[in-house]
C-alpha cells in the first residue's frame, strides 16, 4: 500500500540537520559502546544492540537516497565497507553472554 501511495520524490527541511544528527548519535553510539566495553560494563550489549540497528538504518538510507552513478557508487562502498561491518560487530557485542558485572 505504502509503495503504491507515497510519492516518489518529496522536498525536505532540515536534510542536513536530519543526517547529522543520525551520523552524531551514531558517533555516541559506538564511542559509548567501545568505553562500556573497555569496562567490562554489560550495558554495552544493548548500546551495541540499537547501534548496530541505527547502522543499518543508515546504510539503507545512504544507498537508497544517493543519486545514481558515482554518488550511489560510493553509498555502496561505504555501507559495505564501514557501516555494515560495524553493524556486524555491534550485533556480536549485543549477542553475547553477558557476564558478571565488575565491581567498581
Amino acid at each position: 500500500m505504502l509503495a503504491k501511495t507515497l510519492p516518489q520524490t518529496a522536498e525536505v527541511s532540515n536534510w542536513s540537520t536530519a543526517w547529522v544528527g543520525l551520523d552524531a548519535v551514531l558517533a555516541v553510539g559506538l564511542s559509548g559502546t567501545g568505553l562500556l566495553l573497555g569496562r567490562h560494563d554489560p550495558r554495552a550489549a544493548p548500546l551495541a544492540a540499537a547501534t548496530a540497528a541505527l547502522l543499518l538504518m543508515d546504510a539503507w538510507f545512504d544507498v537508497i537516497t544517493a543519486a545514481p552513478g558515482s554518488a550511489r557508487a560510493a553509498a555502496l562502498a561505504l555501507a559495505l565497507c564501514a557501516e555494515l561491518p560495524l553493524a556486524a560487530a555491534c550485533a556480536a557485542v549485543a549477542a553475547r553472554p553477558a557476564g558478571p558485572p565488575t565491581a567498581r
